[in-house]
């Protein structure tokens, strides 16, 4: 059982999340007006201006999921803006997260689409990625599956990314504490465009970026229900096959554009263990 997994949280159990509608599953929190949910629910839109950016969070908690999103990102001159979509704890000195950031840039130039995941408040496990589609045109869907044993991300079902429960090797792993889902569009021209040397053009404001077809199967954090079981869901136990490993070899190979195990100059006292492990 996953519950089992927790132990010394006591009085936690789980019920699973399905898909419903933005009023239902989350809760803006902050943008001043800036973040909308249009069509009944299906469809949620954040904007950015000179003043103030917007965001949102999910209204429930979540230990180990399957979780999809579709977002269409700002389009045209989007440099400056950031707009993040990740899962996080609510202690932030101990914090877990998994991180996507699409890193804006001038038309005609491709967004960066950043990942990092954090384990009891420890980052600095940056993967940034090409994407081989434009994703202003239309939405797309990003997805993190995150069970006991690893944290795969995945675009259009395509895995970019995995990383691996190795716990056993001295190598820490979110799985004690429940995350909510949070995205946030907003201005950090100091650092996202090229090392900040191209800063956000305000007359091409408000940008926007559009989100729908929220999906969870996942565990839900609550103090009632029933518990998520690993024996009834299968996403509890599913990891990559050769298939899976196959392309996630073809992302990285022709669309990753940086890597943290590969990076000296932030780790000159050498690699952090998991970059090592097979």
């Amino acid at each position: 059982m996953a519950s089992k997994i927790l132990i010394g949280l006591l009085f936690t159990t789980f019920v699973i999340a399905a898909s419903g509608n933005f009023n239902q599953d989350f809760e803006i929190t902050w943008g001043d007006g800036r973040a909308k949910i249009p069509n009944d629910g299906q469809l949620l839109t954040l904007s950015l201006d000179k003043a103030s950016g917007s965001g949102f969070r999910s209204r429930n908690e979540y230990l180990f999921g399957k979780i999809d999103m579709q977002l269409k990102l700002v389009p045209g001159n989007s440099a400056g803006t950031v707009t993040a979509y990740y899962l996080s704890s609510a202690d932030w000195d101990t914090h877990d997260e998994i991180d996507f950031e699409f890193l804006g840039n001038l038309s005609g130039d491709p967004y960066i689409l950043h990942t990092n995941v954090f384990t009891q408040g420890k980052g600095n496990r940056e993967q940034q990625f090409y994407l081989w589609f434009d994703p202003t045109k239309d939405f797309h869907t990003y997805s993190v599956l995150w069970n006991p044993q690893s944290i795969i991300f995945s675009v259009d079902g395509t895995p970019i990314r995995q990383f691996n429960n190795l716990e056993s090797k001295g190598v820490a792993f979110p799985k004690k504490q429940a995350m909510r889902i949070f995205s946030s569009l907003w201005n950090a021209d100091d650092w996202a465009t090229r090392g900040g040397l191209v800063k956000t053009d305000w007359s091409q404001a408000p940008f926007t970026a559009s989100y729908k077809s929220f999906n969870a199967q996942a565990c839900v954090w609550t103090s009632s229900g029933s518990s998520c079981s690993s024996n009834q869901d299968s996403w509890m136990k599913e990891s990559l096959d050769s298939t899976g490993q196959a392309r996630i070899q073809w992302v990285q190979k022709n669309y990753m554009i940086y890597n943290y195990c590969t990076d000296t100059k932030s780790f000159p006292q050498g690699f952090p263990p998991e970059c090592s492990i097979a």
